[in-house]
């Protein structure tokens, strides 16, 4: 299986990974946490989708996409901290002043799940953040330990993925998901010198 992670540019493929079947419903469109709460709650049906095709045409796009060969299989939401909901939460702390980027949201659509497509994922929104700069990226997955997390709420990751993916604990939050704490899981993507 050769799964590519490119920039979400394509916003058909977006609707296909975070979008509603019906056009019309309030689904989450991944957009909870990139917009401030109070245009997230007042967003409806149709206008939620019209945000998100906004946000696919901006440089950088909303996160990254999984394909095996030319059909979308997985979702990654990636962004300046800065630029997300996170930037300004309580139960998150701020570990340092970097910029550093966030990734929230990680989905593979059914039928495709178990093949570690979100390993490649994380990877993808990794490399994306380096791409633009990114002095560190972080995720805010749940320490569930080994046991099963509800795939409702299994969207934003286990902290073995994420060390998997060669993040390490950067700090405790306040944020409980599914029962589980969720951990501020850190990478520094600054180009350290070579000594010689």
């Amino acid at each position: 299986m050769a799964i590519e992670v490119r920039p979400a540019t394509a916003f058909e493929d977006v609707a296909t990974m975070v979008g509603p079947k019906r056009p019309d419903a309030t689904v989450c469109w991944c957009l909870s946490y990139r917009i401030p709460s109070k245009l997230n709650v007042s967003l409806r049906g149709a206008e939620r989708g019209e945000l998100v095709r906004q946000l696919v045409a901006q440089d950088p796009p909303p996160g990254v996409l999984a394909y095996d060969g030319g059909e979308v299989v997985g979702w990654a939401a990636v962004h300046p901290r800065a630029d997300t909901s996170f930037a300004r939460n309580r139960r998150i702390p701020h570990v340092d002043g970097q910029d550093a980027w966030s990734v929230w949201c990680l989905r593979v659509r059914p039928g495709h799940r178990g093949k570690g497509i979100s390993h490649r994922l994380l990877a993808g929104a990794v490399e994306f953040a380096r791409s633009y700069g990114a002095p560190a990226i972080e995720g805010y997955p749940v320490d569930n330990r080994g046991s099963k997390v509800d795939l409702t709420m299994a969207y934003v990751g286990t902290r073995k993925l994420f060390e998997d993916a060669g993040f390490t604990k950067a700090a405790d939050t306040e944020s409980v998901l599914n029962g589980f704490p969720r951990v501020l899981m850190r990478l520094d993507l600054q180009q350290r010198p070579e000594l010689g």
